[in-house]
């Protein structure tokens, strides 16, 4: 039975500031799929997920199915050290009762954080005392938290400690095999990739390859994709 087909992008291309940033991608992403973006830095990968998310302005197509939910965990989340909010405060922001959190919403966030593996306990800490491992946590139990349709993942596992990076990624099969949740996720890990990922878009501000990992991750390509040899 042929997947359902939740995005289509012909022919992106993204100027900021009168340089081209990304040049004529595309590609498609079919329900419950893995796709992995790698590329070298300065590649175009997060102004792709901007491009996706309608946060950057862009030349070409981007089709999302109709009423598609979508949740995005940024690489990076700056704190204000100054600003006197708690985790649970943070979370509040995405429930339609800011001040008086129902307790569905309250169970529901408390096992989103147990599957980022986080004691409930850290929603009384204030937010700038959360370590760098801690807030990727909670920023990918954010992008959960509504069961979106898609989850897009920028490098999931900046700075989580390395034995809990395997957990992270066996987290988003877990999601795509239970929820059917489409993931589209930013690696620079090969091996994560091959291992997780469906198919693979090498990206350096123009496409490079796309397909499966087995076919298209050949030493060429790689070769192409980071301008070695």
């Amino acid at each position: 039975m042929e997947k359902e087909l939740i995005l289509e992008v012909k022919n992106l291309s993204v100027v900021l500031d009168s340089e081209t940033i990304l040049k004529g991608i595309s590609f498609l992403v079919k329900k419950g799929e893995v796709l992995a973006i790698i590329g070298p830095n300065g590649a175009g990968k997060t102004v792709l997920f901007r491009a996706l998310t309608g946060l950057l302005p862009h030349r070409g197509e981007i089709h999302w199915v109709d009423k598609i939910k979508i949740g995005y965990a940024p690489q990076k989340f700056l704190v204000d050290r100054s600003i006197p909010i708690t985790v649970k405060e943070f979370f509040s922001l995405k429930s339609k009762n800011f001040w008086l959190l129902p307790k569905n919403f309250v169970k529901h966030l408390n096992h989103e954080l147990e599957l980022v593996g986080l004691d409930k306990d850290i929603l009384d800490k204030p937010i700038a005392e959360i370590s760098g491992g801690q807030m990727q946590r909670i920023l990918i139990a954010w992008a959960m938290l509504d069961h979106p349709d898609v989850l897009l993942f920028d490098e999931p596992t900046s700075g989580i400690d390395i034995g809990f990076e395997e957990t992270i990624y066996n987290l988003l099969r877990k999601l795509q095999k239970e929820r059917g949740t489409t993931v589209i996720l930013i690696s620079h890990e090969l091996n994560i990739v091959y291992k997780y990922a469906d198919k693979v878009l090498c990206l350096n501000k123009k496409m490079i390859c796309h397909g499966s990992p087995a076919d298209v991750l050949n030493p060429q390509e790689l070769a192409s994709l980071y301008g070695e040899g």
